[in-house]
């Protein structure tokens, strides 16, 4: 029996999961992505890609697409209760969003993106989950939801914050979970405010509810985020969540009543604590994690885009450098990344009292703040804030090699 394609198998095809399957294919491997959703999801928020995430999108060569996918948000609005404008602020002034082929992005959209490079030459699994992993010099024999029991090379779990490869190999959710203090909902509705490309936020203390356009302004989302403490609920209960946002916001003013309206038929409601994931080490043997399920920052941080295509590009890189050794290539890893991920989850730490303060008072300073920063001289230190962490690490450059990294039997 000859050599062979190392086989990988990522759990996950959100934005991780299949950034890393796009390069290991091209590295030479042999991908498989089981998702436990039957289909490609959609919705989501809208998330920027900056800095080196952009530089790897570049690399992919899909940059193009992404910009046509671009949300094209113009700026947002702080209201008050009867719609007037408090403050207002650019998206180019707060994020620098277009400069540098930057730009904001619907999840759903990224996602359609990668799986649409990927799709001819990965292997998809909808519909089906890893039920258990059982390690030996084989390799990994997984078991699955509904498919056959499969042994790979190597595993990747591209599962997010609730990771169920994490769950299955390192221990449960709890001992790894930092909550921040925060919820969020976002899902689509009518664009009922008329929005043209912009956004528009109305704070109450502890509570911020948005409307943003989408679909070139066909559509909207609604967003929905809260300063609460840990809340016992089942995250995959739709029904409950729903409950709880309607039951947080039902006393607000502004748009509010009209944007829960479509709450109930909402399909693709989304609902989660901020949240991060901290862990001592992302591999363990033969399996690894990437983006959210080693090392979520928060969406409060507006860079776990950007973690898991970066973080997908280096491990992917590591592994073709190391000829697949994943002795080699998971610590290595994990050293060149990890002080992106520093970054990102120390900068989320203070962003919820801005985001959503917590006394009328905050929220009348953090509206001064606004309507101030395009004049301040240090506007540029502030607005510029994303890049700069965006940026903390440079990639390398890795190329793929002339040999293909095989198993040798």
């Amino acid at each position: 029996m000859g050599n062979r394609p190392i086989t990988v198998l990522i759990s996950g095809a959100s934005i991780a999961g299949p950034t890393l399957a796009f390069w290991l294919n091209r590295y030479g491997f042999a991908v498989t992505i089981v998702e436990r959703a039957p289909a490609l999801r959609d919705g989501g928020q809208a998330i920027d890609v900056l800095g080196t995430g952009t530089d790897v999108i570049r690399k992919m060569g899909l940059l193009g697409q992404v910009h046509e996918w671009s949300t094209g948000k113009r700026g947002t609005s702080y209201v008050d209760a009867t719609g007037r404008s408090r403050a207002s602020m650019s998206s180019e002034v707060f994020n620098g969003v277009g400069a540098g082929g930057d730009c904001e992005i619907q999840r759903g959209d990224l996602a359609k993106v990668l799986y649409e490079a990927t799709r001819d030459d990965v292997g998809y699994l909808f519909g089906d989950s890893i039920t258990s992993l059982t390690e030996d010099e084989q390799g990994v024999h997984v078991t699955f939801a509904h498919a056959e029991p499969r042994t790979f090379d190597l595993v990747i779990g591209a599962d997010g914050m609730h990771s169920n490869t994490r769950k299955l190999v390192f221990g449960p959710e709890t001992d790894f979970i930092r909550h921040m203090g925060y919820y969020i909902s976002i899902y689509t509705t009518p664009n009922l405010l008329e929005l043209d490309h912009w956004e528009q936020d109305y704070n109450i203390p502890g509570k911020i509810a948005g409307s943003y356009s989408a679909r070139e302004n066909t559509h909207a989302k609604a967003v929905f985020a809260f300063e609460s403490d840990q809340l016992d609920y089942d995250y995959r209960d739709i029904a409950q969540q729903k409950r709880i946002v309607a039951d947080t916001f039902a006393d607000a003013g502004w748009a509010v009543p009209r944007l829960l309206a479509h709450l109930a038929t909402a399909d693709d409601f989304y609902f989660d604590a901020m949240a991060q994931i901290h862990m001592d080490d992302w591999s363990k043997g033969r399996i690894a994690l990437v983006g959210d399920a080693g090392y979520c920052a928060a969406p409060l941080s507006g860079q776990g885009t950007n973690l898991a295509l970066i973080g997908a590009y280096i491990l992917a890189g590591e592994l073709a450098a190391a000829h697949g050794d994943h002795t080699i290539a998971f610590p290595r890893y994990r050293r060149e990344l990890l002080p992106l991920v520093q970054a990102c989850q120390t900068f989320a730490e203070g962003v919820g009292k801005w985001y959503a303060p917590p006394t009328n008072w905050m929220i009348r300073l953090r509206n001064l703040n606004v309507r101030l920063l395009p004049y301040l001289p240090w506007r540029g230190l502030i607005g510029g804030a994303p890049q700069k962490i965006a940026r903390t690490i440079q990639i390398k450059d890795y190329r793929p090699h002339e040999t293909t990294p095989t198993h040798n039997p």
